[in-house]
């Protein structure tokens, strides 16, 4: 089915807020056409603009970086004046025309989309989650499972993205792919649209619950800054999926599955079909934890989510040693990189929700898109610049030590300086 009807019942509406499904189908069409146009960007320019990887990577690193820039300015509008609902359908119209633009041949309508798409962004993305926070504030000990199944929509558009926009776009029309984009993001805002009636007194809500929290509120906005600043080392790598590991898809794995070749683009939705296998089984395990009296703090769960980000890195190192490889150790990468995510990204959206003061929670949110921001710059620029001082197997290894490397920093501070107010969330 295309949306989800808002008055259908099921068992998530007797035990979560009836808006969880219409965010849940949102975010799903808005992440179906963000990867399904992002699985193409590298490709698009290297093979029809001819770019160099160089100059592709800094233009998919810019991009990247600004989508999650803006979310800082959007927050505050929303904050100060707009809205989290208006913001939502502000921002989805951009990015359609977004999508609809980059349909169209030529460079310049290539930079408009680009330029409708980052500015729509950033009043779309911090303020659909912030709105998710704000349905659970009288229910805070919800909210975790209902970002983790928030994070499962966004995960089902990110694998049929790819799937079907990388798929036309690079086997039939290049301008076919990023169309079926744009039509995935009206099925968003329409889907949004039908379910309005589930946000309208939230505010007043918000506004009573959330007064007596200063103290803590300080001290989590402390614990915010520093998880944001960890997340940049998260993301850096990471994001190396959409760029180097793109193209060493492309150009170095063998793709041909029952004699015929499977482009590039389409590997780009492993990640999200592995996400909705393994979020169930992460969710049950952070049960487990609890119901075992075994205390996993934020802190610790980033910790873990870095050093398997650096695991997964590491196995590309031998295969990228090789001129042709098997599709084997790449999908080991995916698994590793799939958990890693499960620990960090799900997680920090949640955070933002229970941690920052009611006044700011949509500029925070921003704030935390803030460090994608940094990192999605720095790593689309280091997929192209990093053939000035290694070779591909060389770069791989270099992540997976940082990735390990920050991983054990952030738990030795939790274990040390920062112990007694990490210990608290």
């Amino acid at each position: 089915m295309l949306f989800g009807n808002p008055e259908i019942n099921n068992p998530l509406e007797s035990s979560h807020h009836p808006g969880l499904k219409t965010l849940f189908f949102t975010e799903m069409w808005e992440r179906f056409s963000y990867y399904g146009m992002r699985s193409l960007l590298v490709l698009y320019l290297t093979k029809f603009f001819k770019f160099t990887d160089e100059d592709a990577g800094t233009v998919y690193g810019m991009y990247t970086a600004l989508v999650y820039l803006t979310p800082l300015l959007g927050g505050w509008i929303a904050d100060k004046y707009l809205g989290n609902r208006r913001s939502i359908y502000l921002g989805g119209f951009l990015m359609m025309l977004g999508h609809f633009s980059l349909a169209l041949d030529g460079i310049h309508f290539f930079y408009i989309g680009l330029s409708f798409l980052i500015i729509g962004n950033g009043f779309f993305k911090p303020n659909i989650s912030t709105l998710l926070g704000r349905a659970y504030d009288s229910h805070p000990e919800k909210k975790d499972s209902a970002f983790t199944i928030f994070y499962m929509g966004i995960n089902i558009g990110g694998f049929f993205g790819p799937l079907l926009c990388g798929y036309l776009g690079e086997s039939i029309n290049w301008h076919l792919g990023f169309g079926i984009a744009g039509i995935g993001m009206i099925f968003g805002i329409l889907q949004f649209h039908l379910g309005q009636k589930h946000f309208r007194d939230l505010k007043h809500t918000i506004s009573e619950k959330r007064s007596d929290e200063k103290e803590r509120g300080r001290e989590g906005i402390l614990v915010l800054l520093l998880l944001t600043f960890f997340s940049i080392f998260f993301w850096i790598p990471y994001e190396q999926m959409g760029s180097s590991v793109n193209l060493f898809t492309d150009r170095n794995v063998d793709r041909v599955i029952w004699g015929t070749e499977v482009p590039a683009s389409v590997f780009q939705s492993l990640n999200a079909l592995m996400i909705l296998l393994f979020a169930p089984l992460l969710a049950w395990l952070w049960n487990y934890f609890e119901i075992k009296k075994i205390r996993l703090t934020v802190a610790d769960k980033f910790s873990i989510g870095l050093i398997l980000l650096g695991i997964s890195y590491l196995t590309l190192y031998p295969g990228s040693l090789k001129t042709v490889n098997s599709m084997g150790p790449l999908l080991v990468y995916y698994i590793f990189l799939t958990l890693a995510e499960l620990c960090v990204s799900p997680v920090g959206l949640s955070s933002v929700g229970k941690l920052a003061p009611a006044n700011v929670l949509s500029f925070m949110m921003g704030v935390w898109f803030l460090s994608n921001a940094v990192s999605h710059y720095v790593s689309g620029w280091m997929s192209g610049a990093y053939s000035r001082w290694f070779d591909i197997s060389e770069f791989f290894l270099f992540l997976g030590i940082i990735g390990i490397l920050c991983g054990l920093i952030l738990y030795i501070l939790k274990l040390t300086f920062l112990r007694k107010i990490l210990d608290k969330f």
